[in-house]
């Protein structure tokens, strides 16, 4: 199969390629496009056996979950059973936006996407070429992100290609993705509301809002059955293994060049992912090909923008082993930590600890 990537800057102007990605969807196929998020891999979500495409085309275990992403509140209405109070609040609140509300399914939802359960996910983009595409395939699309199942999600057309070239017949190039995180997602069967992923849609945004709401027990370390994306399987992982270092920004520096002098000392090239600060402290000991900036130390918009990108990178350079820097858990922090905690496979190192220390966990793809 040959892929076709078009740029598409302003669906108005390019409608021509819209209705080309709405037909297919229609007839059962694949299309990648943009989010605000991460680039998605979309299907018919009402038709299970183009979802099933999904999954052999991401390599992805039939029992992880799918969001739907819907145009418009008209288009939940057919595919939610209910949407709770506290559902109407967050979709007045944050939609469309980077977040996905865990609602009550109808029957019209095929058990393929939903992992068997009585609910579903259900995300209203931000971005108007993804809902220029929904409208034009006149129903809900099923999307992961846009890549084989484990790795880094893509926030660029070009790493969609990377991985999905000769797989699918077309993708989206809506340039880089706005946040660079996979959506918050939700749970709001559940009183109080549920967090089952952290995204741009942060914990303090959603306890404002709602007056309290839970992480799930799988996002510290309790085995439950998954009730959204990713929740059971590895992700976000670069092909080297990637150790997480975590602590103060004061002694950040010193740690990554103790763990530095280790991994050489046993005949590792080294790679790192981290601030823009640390970059520079360690000039002297990697170089420069090897040294992924995610921009300035605490600047979590920047760093959640790139992560994914600089570990796709990474991919390509000789390191045999990945060293990666943690950052803060509040707001838009939580996101990023518990990707990199996935990453890492939960690998984390403490400044001036050598024992692993416990990790939030949950994943998403």
């Amino acid at each position: 199969m040959q892929t076709e990537l078009i740029q598409v800057s302003n669906p108005a102007a390019a409608q021509a390629t819209i209705a080309r990605a709405g037909d297919i969807l229609r007839r059962g196929g694949l299309v990648a496009f943009p989010t605000e998020t991460v680039y998605g891999l979309g299907a018919n979500g009402l038709d299970a056996a183009a979802c099933a495409r999904i999954y052999e085309a991401k390599g992805r275990p039939s029992d992880n979950p799918l969001i739907l992403h819907v145009a418009d509140r008209a288009m939940i209405d057919t595919i939610a059973a209910d949407v709770p109070p506290c559902a109407e609040k967050l979709l007045a609140a944050f939609c469309p936006g980077p977040i996905t509300l865990i609602l009550r399914r109808k029957a019209i939802v095929p058990d393929r996407i939903t992992g068997g359960l009585a609910t579903v996910g259900i995300r209203m983009p931000e971005n108007a070429i993804a809902r220029a595409m929904i409208r034009a395939a006149g129903v809900p699309i099923a999307a992961p992100s846009a890549n084989i199942s484990g790795r880094p999600s893509p926030t660029t057309a070009a790493s969609v290609l990377r991985d999905m070239q000769g797989r699918i017949p077309l993708i989206l190039d809506g340039g880089p993705c706005r946040y660079g995180v996979e959506s918050t997602i939700i749970d709001c069967t559940e009183t109080p509301a549920t967090i089952l992923r952290p995204g741009a849609i942060t914990r303090e945004m959603l306890e404002e809002l709602l007056g309290g709401v839970r992480l799930d027990p799988a996002l510290v370390g309790a085995h439950t059955v998954p009730k959204a994306p990713g929740m059971k399987y590895r992700h976000y992982a670069p092909k080297a293994p990637l150790t997480l270092i975590e602590g103060a920004g004061a002694h950040m520096d010193a740690a990554f060049r103790r763990q530095v002098h280790i991994l050489q000392q046993q005949g590792e090239t080294v790679g790192i992912l981290a601030s823009h600060e640390t970059c520079a402290a360690l000039a002297d000991l990697i170089p420069e090909n090897l040294r992924k900036d995610y921009g300035p130390r605490g600047d979590l918009p920047a760093i959640a923008a790139r992560i994914y990108e600089a570990l796709i990178s990474l991919d390509d350079t000789p390191a045999t082993a990945l060293l990666a820097e943690g950052t803060t858990e509040r707001g838009l922090g939580l996101a990023i930590m518990n990707r990199l905690h996935k990453a890492s496979g939960f690998h984390s190192l403490h400044c001036g600890k050598s024992a692993d220390k416990r990790c939030l966990r949950s994943d998403s793809d």
